[in-house]
């Protein structure tokens, strides 16, 4: 594995646990700046809502820059925004702040993600997409517990400080081990890369994420009640099935990229398959603790696993507008968090009972692989018609 790839893994570390520690601070900052819970919550809209501004805006913006000193410049907002969070004298502040720091969440992803395929053999690229995602996933399994606890004690200002600590580590790897020759600045323009996104296979693989990603949402929002209410675990017992969640998506994110080195298509369709199974099978699962132990790791490792398939789906149906793409496929997966998470409260709403929500993200699921075979109907399209086009262009020749 080169080296390289270690800097980008710290970079998505920092990113992922500032993402989701917020929920796990939710009560302490809501008790400290003397707000409500819902109000609190906000705070995780804002940070979302500063994803899906970022990730196209930073990505256009700096398409004609070296890849390398966009990364350093993108953690370098990243630090300002946690800290700026940590320093926050009351509620504006700082939701003016997890704005700030979800700026820079998606471009980074995007960009990262074209790097870490220009590190490796042409062969090898879904895994080293999955190599860098790593870093997502350990902050689900050690960062978010750490960065709760350590909230909890020392108070919320803490975390994002410790957070802010792990930008700079970021930082410094990144400017000791990305090679200045596989990070140059790319040729074509912002009219080249905004061109690219033009095209149906592109929109149709982010369309694939949304509603894939959109099915984890569905339940995941709602895993605690599920936990709690239906299978009866304590509520001092969620974290640890939450961490066997980040395991099962640890598992899954690098058996993903595996896999889709070898045939890109069945993983996606393979995993999007199983998450639909498993989340079908969440009432019955949801029954017992053993059951509800079981549905929450293969969650994680069904849905993990579409992440490097999808990605590396993307760079591919764009590949004149590789970081930009990448970039808006994290946009795409934060309106999968917002667009699941609401529609599985709407199950819930409707009185179907604690599980429901992953019923409905088993149908989203299954949304997304009929996305995912008209992309795949699209693609055989395109590749018979210049068939047709060279056969008719050799009959011209010979005659």
């Amino acid at each position: 594995m080169p080296l390289a790839l270690l800097a980008l893994a710290v970079g998505t570390f920092g990113i992922g646990t500032t993402e989701f520690v917020m929920m796990g601070l939710l009560p302490d900052v809501a008790d400290d700046l003397a707000i409500s819970i819902p109000s609190a919550g906000h705070l995780i809209s804002a940070y979302a809502l500063g994803v899906v501004i970022g990730a196209p805006l930073l990505a256009a913006a700096t398409a004609r820059m070296p890849r390398r000193t966009v990364l350093i410049a993108l953690m370098a907002l990243f630090v300002a925004g946690n800290t700026f969070s940590a320093l926050a004298p009351d509620h504006t502040c700082l939701l003016a702040a997890r704005f700030l720091s979800g700026l820079p969440h998606g471009a980074f992803f995007g960009v990262a993600t074209v790097v870490a395929t220009t590190l490796v053999a042409p062969e090898r690229k879904a895994r080293s997409i999955s190599l860098m995602f790593l870093g997502l996933t350990m902050a689900n399994v050690a960062g978010v517990p750490v960065a709760t606890l350590m909230g909890q004690h020392f108070g919320w200002r803490a975390t994002f400080l410790a957070v802010s600590a792990i930008g700079l580590m970021a930082i410094a790897s990144l400017a000791l081990l990305i090679p200045r020759d596989h990070t140059a600045a790319p040729q074509q323009g912002l009219r080249s890369e905004l061109a690219a996104l033009r095209s149906l296979p592109v929109w149709l693989a982010l369309g694939t994420t949304v509603a894939g990603f959109g099915a984890l949402f569905a339940a995941y929002s709602y895993i605690t009640p599920m936990l709690t209410d239906s299978a009866g675990y304590a509520d001092t017992s969620v974290t640890m099935l939450l961490a066997l969640f980040g395991v099962g998506a640890t598992v899954g994110n690098l058996l993903g990229g595996r896999l889709a080195d070898r045939s890109l298509r069945k993983t996606l369709f393979g995993s999007l398959a199983s998450l639909t199974a498993i989340l079908a099978l969440f009432p019955l699962l949801m029954r017992t603790e053993a059951g509800a132990a079981v549905a929450v790791t293969l969650l994680g490792a069904a849905a993990f696993a579409t992440g490097s398939p999808l990605q590396l789906m993307v760079i591919d149906k764009a590949s004149a507008a590789p970081s930009l793409a990448s970039s808006a496929n994290q946009a795409a997966f934060n309106l999968a968090n917002a667009s699941g998470a609401w529609i599985g409260g709407l199950a819930l709403a409707a009185g179907f009972g604690t599980t429901s929500p992953a019923i409905a993200g088993a149908l989203l699921s299954m949304f997304g692989i009929g996305v995912a075979s008209v992309a795949r109907a699209v693609d055989r399209k395109h590749r018979v018609v210049p068939r047709r086009e060279q056969v008719r262009a050799g009959e011209l020749d010979v005659s």
